[in-house]
């Protein structure tokens, strides 16, 4: 059986038919869509990097915000320094709420945002693309790439694109209105679909300078350890779960510098961890893939560092509930769907899901990322490899 999905995994890694690039590109034309605190930062760190950058966002709200702050500030980590917008007679950020002008002529594009936006304009995005043009998803969690080849094949592109799936951004966000103040996140692993194009990894270097290059989007996807080590800290607290790493007396303060993510992860959020862990490599596995992540790195890479440089900052109830709703969207159910397929139990994970869907009021399970609602409802290897050929090569 392992050798049969070995094979399914290959389905996922094949190239293309068109060559990839023979040289490092040299990226100046970005297009970002989205208004949040991530897309703000990926534009900030395109304009630092010399780059002609244009940010969509079809909320007026979002962009009359920017234009009031006069653009962007940068704090703490990373190229500080405020970064203009919409002005003439300097470098800047141009703000447009015209998807079609944002992407035209852009060599990258990057879909920032939770989850269901990037399939929005992974959808509308089908009729505006050019061959050659990059899309990144700079949060791509599990399956990320192929549902957004999905999506655009359904959407009818034909261009030839390569899609970025990585697992993170460089930098922690803690936004404070204009202000982005950041900290060093750890790397990331990134992968391109179709796979083999490692010179479109090394030239987002200059923006994404965190990316960790894996051998496909199957071995990024199950790099993603997002939700494993989120969930147990945001949902397992209270008297009978410790309240963290760092333990305050009776009546005293935590200070500033322990008032980070790591510090929401003590002795029995980490014992959770782990077997959360041990199922995502389990099923991992089952696919061919031997070598993913220990549980400290996993931690490291996703919580931050609980001291010194990197901290991750605690998130508000809302971000938390956003937090949730994606993990299991685009991380836990497309664990369960691969684990179904491989015969695998997920015990733990499937609880996660569960807890979650509590809190939030709502099966958000439905709507999460599987297999099947991707176009690959298969029987066997050879039906799936079809079906993951369709979906990065149709058109081509």
């Amino acid at each position: 059986m392992s050798n049969a999905f070995a094979d399914f995994a290959d389905a996922v890694s094949r190239s293309s038919v068109s060559a990839p690039p023979a040289t490092v590109p040299d990226y100046t034309r970005i297009a970002v869509l989205g208004g949040g605190a991530d897309a703000r930062l990926i534009a900030a760190l395109s304009l630092a990097g010399a780059c002609e950058v244009t940010l969509f966002s079809a909320y007026g709200a979002e962009l009359e915000t920017m234009r009031a702050a006069s653009g962007i500030a940068l704090r703490g980590a990373g190229p500080v320094g405020s970064y203009q917008v919409d002005r003439d007679a300097a470098p800047s950020v141009r703000l447009t709420a015209e998807l079609d002008s944002a992407v035209r002529g852009a060599e990258v594009i990057f879909l920032t945002g939770p989850v269901h936006k990037q399939r929005t304009y992974a959808m509308v995005l089908a009729d505006h693309l050019s061959d050659g043009q990059v899309l990144v998803l700079p949060q791509g969690r599990s399956l990320g790439a192929l549902e957004t080849a999905w999506f655009l094949r359904i959407g009818g592109a034909t261009a030839d694109v390569t899609i970025v799936e990585c697992q993170g951004l460089p930098y922690w966000i803690d936004a404070q209105g204009a202000v982005l103040n950041l900290s060093a996140a750890a790397p990331v692993a990134a992968a391109t679909l179709p796979s083999g194009r490692a010179p479109v990894l090394a030239g987002l270097a200059k923006l994404l300078p965190n990316l960790r290059p894996c051998d496909s989007v199957l071995a990024s996807g199950f790099a993603d350890g997002s939700a494993l080590v989120e969930f147990p800290a945001l949902l397992m607290s209270g008297p009978a779960l410790g309240e963290g790493a760092v333990a305050v007396p009776m009546g005293g303060q935590p200070l500033p510098e322990n008032q980070n993510f790591a510090a929401l992860i003590g002795p029995e959020q980490r014992s959770i961890i782990d077997r959360l862990a041990e199922e995502r490599r389990a099923v991992g596995r089952c696919f061919g893939l031997r070598e993913l992540s220990g549980t400290e790195d996993w931690i490291a890479t996703h919580a931050g560092t609980l001291k010194g440089d990197g901290p991750r900052p605690v998130p508000d109830a809302a971000a938390a509930r956003a937090l949730l709703r994606d993990g299991v969207i685009g991380s836990l159910v497309p664990l369960c769907s691969a684990a179904q397929l491989a015969g695998v139990d997920v015990p733990v994970t499937q609880s996660m899901i569960t807890l979650a869907s509590a809190v939030l009021g709502a099966d958000v399970a439905a709507a999460g990322r599987k297999l099947q609602t991707i176009g690959i409802e298969a029987g066997d290897i050879a039906e799936a490899r079809l079906a993951m050929d369709r979906i990065a090569m149709e058109g081509r």
